[in-house]
């Protein structure tokens, strides 16, 4: 039986890629130590390298002292071979990181978008500005993720609606990748904090895991089987509006903060609590971070009603806790999450703060602008 033509081309295209991605992970390696990770052959390794440095994707980074022999080359892929951009957009301010293939953040600027009626004005200005500042061109960036409040409808990839951003509406992808190409894409804020999460967090190493944003308002991010879950509609996670008895259901779910379980644990509600226990603190976190166990028994049973409901219906391995509520609260709010949890539901997942360190919005975003960037500069190389 004769081979089909395109059988090398695959195979060679499958050989370059693993081997961009065990430099990637793995860091300088020579062509001898490729091919052994791989199982290539030290000529079909040496083929490889010389096509992947042809185009720009590896370099030659040092040498590795060996025997009585020469020293050998050490191979890196070039971190300038593309560039990323994340984003995250909040009503008074619009954050861009910029990072090289190697996932190394090369600029990250923050900006108070003069712009704000118009997102997509306001988005290119800021991306401008943070290539300006890095050196990096427009041109080189092989992909855009955008972190934003509201729901994305996962089949379209635009948004359906944010009640805090209500210029980022159906229609605003379509501009955005007029203005700065198809490679953007859209994401809830709290699904890239879960991204985020898995990545360099407290969820490394773990496929069902959920990250309730505790904060100003409150989200949810769910990720099952390694992927994320958003819903048909993009709505998984909106977890405001899980109804709780005692708290009066939302008449009209136009507007926003009416949700049960927003009005449970929201901002409002737990500067109120605190004022009952005597608390003294100048924001929500502040309370949170310097109250006394009461106040903080209170507040992680509040917590415990979203995390149990959760719990009960996902059965996830772990839930993190993110957002300034969650990381004022520290692991004695996590561990009070549990302790509650566990008094009322069967499954008893574990309960932990983030591990996220910075700006976990974007940190995700980065995380996602780069898996799309590779997937395109890594699948081809031939």
């Amino acid at each position: 039986m004769s081979r089909s033509p395109g059988i090398p081309r695959l195979l060679r295209r499958l050989n370059d890629r693993s081997a961009l991605e065990l430099l990637l992970a793995d860091g300088p390696l020579t062509r001898a130590e490729l091919g052994e990770r791989t199982g290539l052959s030290k000529v079909t390794a040496g083929q490889l390298l010389a096509r992947l440095e042809e185009r720009g994707l590896v370099e030659v980074a040092g040498e590795r002292a060996g025997g009585r022999g020469p020293h050998a080359a050490l191979y890196a892929v070039v971190p300038s071979s593309a560039y990323v951009a994340g984003l995250e957009v909040l009503p008074e301010s619009l954050t861009v990181g910029v990072a090289d293939i190697t996932g190394k953040i090369v600029v990250e600027v923050t900006v108070n978008p003069s712009d704000g009626r118009d997102p997509v004005r306001a988005v290119h200005s800021a991306v401008q500005r943070a290539c300006a500042t890095a050196s990096v061109e427009l041109s080189q960036l092989r992909s855009f993720v955008i972190g934003t409040r509201g729901v994305v409808d996962p089949r379209s990839g635009d948004v359906r609606w944010s009640y805090d951003l209500p210029d980022w509406h159906v229609g605003v992808l379509a501009s955005l990748r007029e203005t700065l190409g198809a490679s953007v894409t859209i994401e809830n804020d709290v699904n890239l904090v879960a991204l985020a999460e898995s990545r360099y967090g407290a969820a490394v190493g773990r496929d069902d895991f959920v990250v309730i944003w505790a904060g100003v308002g409150q989200g949810l991010g769910v990720m099952l089987g390694g992927r994320l879950h958003r819903g048909i509609t993009g709505g998984a996670g909106e977890i405001g509006w899980l109804p709780v008895p005692g708290e009066p259901l939302p008449a009209d779910v136009s507007q926003p903060q009416s949700g049960s379980f927003q009005r449970l644990v929201g901002h409002d509600a737990l500067r109120g609590l605190a004022g009952e226990h005597g608390v003294i603190g100048y924001t929500v976190p502040d309370l949170v971070r310097n109250g006394d166990e009461h106040y903080l028994d209170e507040v992680a049973g509040r917590l415990a009603v979203g995390a149990a409901a959760v719990a009960v219906v996902l059965d996830p391995e772990l839930i993190v806790l993110s957002g300034d509520v969650g990381r004022a609260g520290g692991e004695r709010l996590a561990a009070k999450v549990q302790e509650a949890v566990a008094r009322v539901c069967p499954s008893q997942p574990t309960v932990l703060t983030t591990k996220v360190t910075g700006n976990a919005v974007l940190r995700g975003a980065m995380v996602a602008a780069l898996e799309q960037a590779r997937e395109q500069v890594f699948s081809d190389t031939v």
